[in-house]
């Protein structure tokens, strides 16, 4: 290990300055030099996809990572308890967007610990008022940069977003979870689907939600499709084959008629996929 001038071990960071020999113009310089200090082990590979996903964030914006209105799990004002109840628990969110009875604006958010006093309520039905208990909502554009969201985050305490298009209307939401799974990769907590059988899941008709790492035997078996495994273990591998490259938030591609949608992923790979029959 080497040591400074007082005898003193040195830190990554400082061995890491030695390879800025000149000022970097701009970016990707920066990419480059953090790549050549983990080629001379100077950082490992944690530290390397920290360090560029967080040049990463500085040029995305929150329309590449938002969660589409489409796949929203929301609650209509005029609901009861007894209606949207059960969606909360299977979702297994913490927040959810309250719509109004046109379902075009949002009226506030729903802290799902909010619901806990009702416990001790005798008459839930009868005493329960939705609006007495939501939380204000944060608009943002879909242009926002994720850096600039990150910091307004972290000064407002604030965990959730709702995206608007530039007619004002819902286009999604975000969570400081996404912003921050672009920068350490994905954040699976203990409600994150990982076993076999959830791999596929159908959220509408004709319409599922597939993880990019489902073996494509397993996906075969489920569809009745014949994509073949020999070049590719996962439907993920088939797909990001297709694009030619890592495709983006939202994009969609057919394959076999199959259509399939990038609905979360980062910069490195993709994490889910909405697939419907074409």
């Amino acid at each position: 290990m080497s040591e400074d001038r007082s005898g003193q071990p040195r830190s990554w960071l400082e061995k890491l300055s030695d390879l800025f020999s000149g000022e970097p113009q701009n970016r990707q310089d920066i990419k480059m030099i953090v790549r050549e200090a983990a080629e001379r082990g100077i950082v490992d590979s944690d530290t390397l996809n920290i360090l560029e996903g967080s040049l990463q964030v500085s040029e995305m914006q929150v329309r590449d990572i938002m969660i589409p209105r489409s796949q929203l799990v929301s609650i209509q004002i005029d609901e009861s308890i007894k209606d949207f109840l059960p969606r909360v628990i299977e979702s297994a969110h913490s927040r959810f967007p309250v719509l109004d009875d046109e379902q075009s604006e949002v009226l506030g958010i729903m802290l799902a610990k909010d619901l806990l006093p009702l416990l001790l309520t005798d008459n839930v039905d009868a005493s329960f008022r939705l609006k007495e208990i939501l939380r204000p909502t944060t608009f943002v554009p879909e242009s926002k940069r994720l850096n600039v969201l990150l910091r307004e985050f972290r000064s407002t305490r604030n965990h959730m977003a709702i995206v608007v298009d530039e007619f004002g209307g819902i286009a999604g939401l975000v969570t400081i979870e996404d912003v921050l799974e672009q920068i350490v990769g994905d954040i699976e907590d203990e409600h994150d689907y990982d076993e076999e059988e959830s791999l596929i899941k159908e959220v509408e008709q004709q319409i599922y939600m597939v993880k990019a790492l489902t073996p494509v035997e397993d996906f075969n078996d489920f569809f009745q499709s014949e994509f073949s495994d020999e070049d590719f273990d996962t439907i993920g591998g088939i797909v990001i084959h297709h694009f030619g490259r890592v495709p983006e938030c939202n994009e969609s591609i057919t394959i076999d008629n199959w259509r399939f949608k990038v609905v979360n992923g980062t910069s490195r790979q993709i994490n889910l996929l909405e697939v419907t029959p074409v």
